[in-house]
């Protein structure tokens, strides 16, 4: 399941369970509008209660990263896996943005609010 929230220039994600390939799409429906109105965004994922993610939602991250390599200003991930950090870094060779990994939300929502 996911849960979206967006405030001006911010898409806030969090993500509880199985990541599935429809979440993402809500995901893009919500950044694809906030682009087009406000240009480029500020993304947070809280992915601290993601269980896992199916290969289709992997695959469909790194096609709408490398389409939208401009689209971000700052990135940031909140996990405790290590997984989870490695796939945020490879993500970053297909975009402009910079993407920092939290083990807190707390530290990732000031590090975006600077």
């Amino acid at each position: 399941m996911i849960v979206i929230d967006h405030q001006a220039s911010r898409v806030n994600v969090s993500v509880f369970g199985e990541f599935t390939l429809a979440d993402y799409k809500e995901f893009e429906e919500v950044v694809n509008f906030k682009v087009q109105f406000e240009g480029p965004v500020d993304l947070y994922f809280d992915l601290s209660q993601m269980a896992g993610l199916t290969l289709d939602v992997a695959w469909e991250e790194v096609k709408f990263s490398r389409a939208h390599a401009n689209d971000f200003k700052r990135v940031a991930v909140v996990t405790d896996s290590q997984w989870v950090t490695w796939s945020a870094w490879i993500s970053q060779t297909f975009v402009s943005a910079d993407v920092e990994v939290f083990d807190s939300a707390d530290e990732a929502k000031a590090w975006l609010d600077n």
